[in-house]
Order: structure tokens, then sequence, then C-alpha cells
């Protein structure tokens, strides 16, 4: 099985990626040292048996730095962090798993959801409204 391949489904699973919005430093400030460590026990926990199960194929935490590009070639770059960084995505986790349902399930039982993590989950799609190709991680390195 090719993980690194959107596209490809194996037993009727779908990607799906999950993204983590307000999940800052801040959220967690008010927590003490030994409940930081517990949280971050359980968030492992969490996403160590999402991966011995198949289930989760990736996941990477973002740093706060940022950098927004836009306007014709580029023209525009605004540095940040932004003061709506709650809504900035802080890290994200790649699931393989049978339906929006599921996936849906796996990001309710998250265990920083009871401090304020939100969780968008979006299924990832082999095809682009404006014609754009997606090219495996695999197909990129041979370049």
């Amino acid at each position: 099985m090719d993980y690194n391949n959107p596209h490809i489904m194996d037993n009727n699973r779908t990607p799906y990626i999950l993204f983590f919005r307000n999940s800052g430093p801040e959220n967690y400030a008010h927590l003490s040292p030994d409940e930081r460590q517990r949280l971050m026990q359980k968030w492992n926990a969490w996403y160590d048996g999402l991966a011995k199960s198949g289930k989760a194929v990736e996941g990477q935490p973002l740093e706060l730095e940022t950098r927004l590009v836009s306007g014709s070639g580029g023209a525009r770059v605004i540095d940040g962090p932004f003061a709506e960084a709650k809504e900035a995505i802080g890290g994200y986790v790649k699931l393989m798993v049978g339906s929006l349902d599921e996936a849906t399930a796996v990001a309710q039982q998250h265990p920083g959801l009871e401090y304020g993590l939100e969780i968008e989950v979006r299924e990832m799609t082999s095809s682009c409204h404006l014609g754009v190709q997606h090219h495996a991680a695999h197909e990129l390195s041979a370049v």
C-alpha cells in the first residue's frame, strides 16, 4: 500500500486529514507541568493507537511562525503569527479510514478537545476544480 498516494483506496479506505486548530501554547498555559505531561501522554497514546491499527499514516505539528504569500507573482508577503492565530492550523494527522463518519469518530476521541482544541476533518481528493494534478511524495523525491 502506498500511503503517500492519497488516491489509492485499500479495502475501501479513503484518505482524510485532520487539521488541528486552536492548539497554541496559550491553550495549555493554565495546566501544571504534570497535567501537561499527562495530556501529552494521552495525545501520543491516541496517535500511536491509530498508527498501530493502520488508520494514522502521518502526523506532524507545525511551527507557530508563518508567512502568507498572495497577489500576482506573490508580490505580497506578510509574516505571522497573526492575531487570529487560534484559527491557524497547528498540526495535522493523515488517516486512511472507511468514511467521513469514521474519521469524525477518530477526531472525537482526541484528548486535546477537552482543552479547546478544534479539529477540522477533510477528505483528500484526487481531483481539483482547476485541474491541478496530485503528486505523491515519492514522485516528488525522484525529481
